[in-house]
């Protein structure tokens, strides 16, 4: 049932409707025809309608494939819904600024209105605001409500393009706080026929129906490759409103240990996911070892003792094994030895009987069974023998009643193995729905290549900043919510990419620089004093903001002194008689320049000239007080791990190892930075941000800041 029409009185159109339309990438024609006072309507193409503003825009919110656009659960739903009853309020009214002030006082600490989301409440409330026209603009310009102006343009630079088209269509001009009828459609341009990126169907999905799985091996620790199938298998199982299980593929007890159970789950939960089971596929170990040995008598597989090399070449060339024909009594023999964990059953492993001369190699005779006597972190040394995932996965789909299995279109080729195994075993069904592989510059995600980096000692452990895990991203600075956003505005695209780091970075920076508190640092090798000869006598404090749009950030307390300490390089861009400006406190006139034998510069002096304009200054210098309180600081920079920025096919990693990927500066930083907890990210003013990795504990250990990317250049 899709949507025909939306009619509205040319005078009041639903902005709300019509920029939700818009951001689900819905192409909405409308009519403008409607009698003033009329309810807006939308007509479906089966002839039945919807009216009214607000259930317009909750029937939206239901079918827009924006995650949680109508919330995640029927709480969240629920205070949508109250946010709706209050949108009102917003539009025109004696009611408007008190309704701002509450608003900026409910925003102090949040980025959305419901939950983590964006939401239709955000749409309803921006609408509002957008739709008052200049009487919101000229609010929009002061300091009052800075925690609602911080939100309202958070949304704006997220959606800049559609929002804008949308107002410059529908709100009148500057001034007139009028909202205005849609202009032709031909003056709309060619956006209307723009999609959401992920605004995308699951094949045979019906709502309700749906069964998902998000199946990693428990051999290292999620990275953000695996945090792209995760995310989309919650973006579907939420839109057709069904089920998520997190199943570890725990088949290879080589590789796997508890520890990475542990990790991968609570880095499930750092991503949001919500799931209702976790399994394993070695709790299915006895109906896969009983389903292969039905398969040997049936005489569809069979045991395989051709040496490994030797088999990868027969299949390569489609050469049959010489064991192909063996009797199934024969077979059941060596299948005995194999579980037993004999000398003889070592040898051997159990392969399908497919077709050896298939173009397609995945279906010549693929391997089921291996034999391993490595005990397993779960059960211990009970097994001898475990399936290989192209084996268990096709069976534990169709037993667990997964209805689809979302894969990366690496498997491609084995798709049609994943079916002719369901079909030996006589399973039900399921959909397979490939998703590019998310691949990214300067970048390996291969567990293997990564654990090599781990064991050798290049990194500190799989959190380290400079890994792709999401552990490591997130120490390095990254908020989950960017993490999110980067992942679901790519979608299930199949199409192949490379993509680049600063593209996650530039959104992350969007969400961490409206709200985080700036500090002071000053390098500390060769930091030069600055002696300012009519400064205070006596040191003072101030009390000043620590974000200066922000007061959701806190204060900080700042200490002058006559002597102050500025970074060696700034005082090398320093003439004699040039006036500066000092950031926070005002302007200075530098009059004396002294320097070493070996010519660096060692000292400066010079006079305060607060009266001094700001915007006449060239250098405007960061510098700290000269007292005992200051902390030290280690500032760490991070690089690529590897110097090239895709690998060819065939090519070796280690060829590429970047030997040089971490830097570390010591500097001093403003007494306040004693109160940073780790996790905490700030800013140090013209010098970037930063996240707290290792707080203050004594003065002689400094706090640990590491430096995370702007996405404006080169970076990990």
């Amino acid at each position: 049932m899709g949507i025909k029409l939306l009619s509205f009185p040319a005078e009041s159109p639903p902005l709300a409707v019509i920029v939700a339309a818009k951001l689900s990438g819905f192409d909405l024609p409308t009519d403008t025809s409607l009698p003033p006072d009329s309810a807006p309507t939308l007509l479906f193409s089966n002839g039945v309608k919807l009216h009214g503003t607000y259930v317009l825009l909750r029937y939206i919110g239901r079918v827009a494939t924006l995650p949680n656009f109508y919330g995640q659960n029927a709480y969240e739903s629920g205070q949508i819904d109250e946010w709706l009853e209050h949108a009102p309020v917003f539009s025109s009214g004696s009611a408007f600024e008190n309704a701002c002030k509450n608003l900026d006082d409910f925003l102090q600490s949040r980025t959305f209105l419901v939950g983590y989301s964006f939401s239709i409440a955000d749409v309803a409330i921006w609408s509002g605001l957008a739709g008052t026209g200049q009487r919101w603009e000229s609010l929009r310009k002061t300091k009052k409500y800075q925690n609602l102006v911080r939100w309202f343009n958070s949304i704006l630079a997220e959606y800049t393009d559609a929002l804008n088209e949308v107002t410059s269509i529908y709100v009148g001009k500057r001034g007139s706080g009028k909202l205005i009828a849609a202009k032709s459609k031909e003056q709309q341009g060619a956006n209307n026929q723009s999609k959401s990126s992920f605004e995308v169907d699951l094949p045979y999905a019906e709502v309700g129906k749906v069964r998902l799985r998000f199946a990693p091996e428990p051999s290292g620790y999620l990275h953000i490759g695996h945090s792209k199938a995760a995310l989309l298998n919650q973006y579907f199982s939420q839109r057709y409103q069904g089920q998520l299980i997190v199943r570890f593929d725990d088949t290879n007890p080589a590789k796997e240990s508890n520890e990475f159970v542990e990790n991968l789950l609570k880095d499930i939960e750092t991503l949001g996911i919500k799931y209702n089971a976790v399994t394993y596929t070695s709790d299915y170990f006895p109906q896969l070892m009983e389903m292969a040995e039905n398969l040997i008598c049936q005489g569809k597989a069979y045991v395989d003792d051709t040496p490994r090399e030797q088999m990868q070449k027969e299949r390569m060339d489609g050469i049959e094994s010489r064991c192909r024909n063996n009797s199934v009594e024969e077979n059941i023999k060596l299948w005995k030895e194999m579980i037993a964990g004999s000398e003889r059953g070592l040898q051997c492993c159990l392969r399908g009987k497919l077709d050896m001369k298939d173009p397609n190699k995945s279906l010549r005779d693929p391997v089921y069974y291996r034999s391993n006597p490595v005990p397993h972190h779960r059960i211990g040394s009970k097994y001898k023998i475990y399936p290989t995932y192209d084996f268990a996965c096709p069976f534990v789909d169709a037993i667990e009643g997964i209805t689809h299995a979302l894969r990366s279109s690496e498997y491609h080729d084995r798709n049609a193995q994943y079916h002719r195994i369901q079909e030996d075993l006589g399973v039900r069904k399921v959909h397979l729905y490939e998703f590019s592989r998310l691949n990214m510059v300067y970048t390996l995600l291969s567990k293997r290549k990564l654990l090599w980096f781990v064991e050798n000692g290049k990194v500190d452990g799989w959190d380290d900043a400079r890994f792709p895990t999401v552990q490591g991203i997130i120490r390095r600075g990254l908020k989950v919510e960017a993490l999110v956003q980067f992942i679901l505005e790519q979608g299930a695209s199949k199409n192949l990419n490379l993509m680049e780091w600063d593209k996650l970075w530039t959104i992350n920076k969007k969400i961490i620089d409206p709200v985080c508190p700036r500090h002071t640092a000053v390098i500390e090798e060769r930091r030069v004093l600055l002696t300012l000869t009519n400064g205070p006598e006596e040191p003072f404090t101030r009390i000043v903001p620590r974000h200066k749009k922000y007061e959701g950030a806190g204060e900080k307390c700042t200490t002058f002194t006559k002597r102050i300490w500025i970074e060696h390089a700034d005082a090398e861009s320093i003439s004699v008689d040039e006036e500066i400006t000092l950031m926070d406190w005002g302007n200075a006139i530098v009059k004396k320049i002294e320097k070493g034998q070996d010519g660096i510069i060692t000292q400066l002096t010079g006079v305060l000239h607060l009266e001094g304009s700001v915007k006449t200054t060239k250098l405007k210098l960061t510098w700290l007080p000269e007292t005992s309180e200051l902390v030290n600081l280690t500032l760490v920079e991070f690089d690529y791990l590897i110097t090239k920025k895709k690998l060819e096919e065939g090519e070796d990693f280690v060829d590429v190892v970047n030997p040089c990927t971490k830097r570390e500066t010591a500097a001093l930083g403003d007494s306040n930075l004693r109160n940073l907890k780790r996790g905490e990210i700030l800013q140090l003013e013209r010098k970037g941000y930063f996240r707290c990795d290792a707080s203050y504990v004594r003065p002689s250990k400094p706090i640990v800041l590491f430096a995370i990317p702007d996405g404006r250049g080169r970076s990990v």
